[in-house]
């Protein structure tokens, strides 16, 4: 099946080049190309057209890609010969630069590869993560915090990413001593635990690490209906017109919970039932 587009054929500035003649980029952050992934994008552009044109660079004979790889692929399992694309001049600089910006505009790549292609921008252009952050314009905090999701082991993050947990999951797994981690990320994975609870539970781990030994919290399945039972019959008492106080306090050992009613409500009430 051919195009609509011919060689070279220019419309404004847009060309339409032969596939053969497009290299994958050198600065293509993605890592994973899903093959369903690829086959849904080629549908929509059977059914609907090739809606952006992809972008090139001029490479000796051929052209190199600066963003599209997604869009190639899915041509080319069209039988599409040629593809519309609009060609740059770019510097090495730039075409890393913008490569990395139109996936991360686009959503198109995972907390992995995000990080992973930051920190390669660093070092094979000599910026620093000031210098990155402001070329991607993005916090140097953000930018910080994402590169630290790299001192995962590379099989942990696999597992974090075909389990579903999300950049945030991953920054608070961090916490974590490295050999704590695996478990932890099973755990969460196996229970479908969302942020929220992650961090909770992780927080449970560490007090209990940081719990000096030969102590031991023992917790009941669920006192908040021991501790709703209290709160209803202490209110039932306040209707009454009686001013009855509670305090609840909790240490290593035990929950110690007291309600305080005043003699005189307790002689006043004998009185009524005399």
């Amino acid at each position: 099946m051919l195009s609509l587009f011919q060689k070279e054929d220019v419309i404004n500035r847009v060309v339409a080049l032969s596939l053969t003649q497009i290299a994958p980029g050198k600065n293509q952050p993605r890592t994973s190309f899903p093959p369903e992934e690829i086959a849904g994008l080629a549908r929509s552009i059977r059914e609907n057209g090739l809606l952006q044109p992809v972008t090139v660079r001029k490479n000796g004979e051929r052209y190199e890609l600066i963003a599209g790889e997604r869009r190639v692929r899915a041509c080319l399992m069209l039988g599409w010969d040629s593809i519309p694309a609009i060609i740059e001049e770019k510097s090495d600089e730039d075409s890393a630069v913008l490569s990395l910006i139109e996936n991360l505009q686009r959503s198109d790549l995972n907390w992995f590869e995000e990080a992973l292609a930051i920190s390669r921008l660093i070092a094979e252009l000599g910026f620093s993560q000031q210098q990155a952050a402001k070329k991607l314009s993005m916090a140097q905090s953000t930018l910080a915090n994402k590169l630290r999701l790299l001192r995962f082991d590379r099989s942990l993050l696999e597992r974090m990413l075909t389990g579903g947990l999300t950049e945030r999951h991953a920054r608070c797994l961090l916490k974590l001593e490295e050999g704590a981690r695996p478990k932890a990320v099973e755990y969460i994975i196996e229970n479908n635990l969302n942020v929220s609870q992650s961090e909770e539970y992780i927080d449970r781990l560490l007090s209990a690490k940081d719990r000096p030994k030969g102590k031991r919290i023992i917790v009941l399945k669920d006192l908040r209906l021991f501790f709703n039972s209290i709160d209803k019959a202490v209110d039932i008492v306040k209707q009454a017109g009686i001013d009855v106080e509670k305090k609840r306090v909790e240490d290593d050992e035990f929950i110690t919970y007291t309600v305080r009613i005043p003699k005189t409500a307790a002689q006043v009430s004998k009185r009524h039932t005399a």
